[in-house]
């Protein structure tokens, strides 16, 4: 059984705050991903199309909506009659009930934002930046549930070993995960090694170890094969990617979704960062008294040893 934000299989992720909290994540994208492995391939084509673009469900028809996602409209009734509704009309009504609440408006930010592509030829570069960090990070957290982070953590306190797996871009967020913790644990270890590979690095881990593991699109062969080792040796899983329907999410102990969309060409760090973050002090927080003399004596022992600049 998945542990992903209360729900079963891939886990519930909703793309925009305005569905955060409201009957679409407590049953219409519940029933999608508990029904996720009975579905046929197009099928989840079109369950997937619905998991990472829900506000889209409540202003399209039943065409609109299927050729987003690439499948014949049938599909979307059957995707819909089999998770308990009566067609797309019944299925969509929670999706528009939500959108008539109403989302949260920024008109500060948007004016800081307009005044900033006024500002030369960069300007607009500028902005589009600080709009899709902003909004990454908004998104990200809008979606994920305090209950769900803290069960993570728990699994992590009480491992014998955790594996923080990283390729590409993600090797350094895996890194200074791992990095950071070291500071007051001492059973983290960033993978793959040097001169090693995931699975060698997984090769002795059971369940009693857990392995955090990160890939965004275009999603890492190597990652999704080493999550696949791990849960064939009941390791606990915990995934970080871009999409509830991503390889790693599914079937994964716990599964955070973050949003990673930007101007420029490779994939936004900055919520898998801020998710990473915010784990690491969950851990602590749920961890025993004696975390917080670890990490005093590790800065310490810094001090005492000259690694820091002293100031006059």
């Amino acid at each position: 059984m998945s542990r992903y934000f209360g729900g079963q299989g891939i886990g519930i992720f909703v793309s925009l705050s305005i569905m955060n909290d409201t009957n679409v994540s407590n049953t219409v994208l519940d029933r999608l991903t508990s029904e996720w492995n009975s579905l046929t391939p197009e099928a989840q084509k079109a369950a997937r199309y619905v998991l990472e673009n829900p506000t889209d469900v409540g202003v399209s028809t039943v065409r609109e909506i299927a050729q987003a996602a690439n499948v014949n409209p049938n599909t979307i009734v059957r995707m819909a009659r089999q998770i308990g509704f009566d067609g797309y009309d019944d299925f969509r009504a929670p999706f528009r009930d939500a959108i008539r609440g109403g989302a949260i408006t920024f008109p500060e930010r948007a004016r800081w934002l307009q005044d900033i592509r006024k500002s030369g030829e960069l300007g607009g570069l500028y902005a589009d930046m600080a709009e899709a960090a902003m909004r990454n990070i908004e998104d990200t957290f809008a979606g994920i549930d305090a209950d769900a982070m803290k069960s993570a953590a728990e699994a992590i306190w009480n491992s014998r070993s955790v594996f923080t797996l990283g390729v590409g871009v993600n090797n350094a967020n895996a890194r200074n995960f791992t990095y950071l913790a070291s500071t007051g644990m001492t059973q983290f270890h960033a993978i793959p090694r040097p001169g090693s590979t995931a699975v060698d690095d997984l090769a002795w881990a059971d369940g009693r170890d857990v392995l955090i593991a990160i890939t965004c699109r275009p999603y890492r062969a190597e990652v999704i094969e080493a999550v696949r080792i791990a849960r064939e040796q009941g390791i606990c899983v915990i995934a970080i990617s871009d999409s509830p329907a991503s390889p790693i999410i599914i079937g994964a102990d716990h599964g955070f979704v973050v949003r990673a969309d930007t101007p420029q060409f490779f994939p936004s760090s900055v919520a898998t960062i801020a998710i990473l973050e915010t784990l690491l002090s969950f851990v602590i927080a749920v961890a025993s008294d004696e975390i917080v003399d670890r990490v005093e004596r590790f800065h310490q022992r810094r001090h005492d040893l000259g690694l820091y600049h002293q100031d006059p």
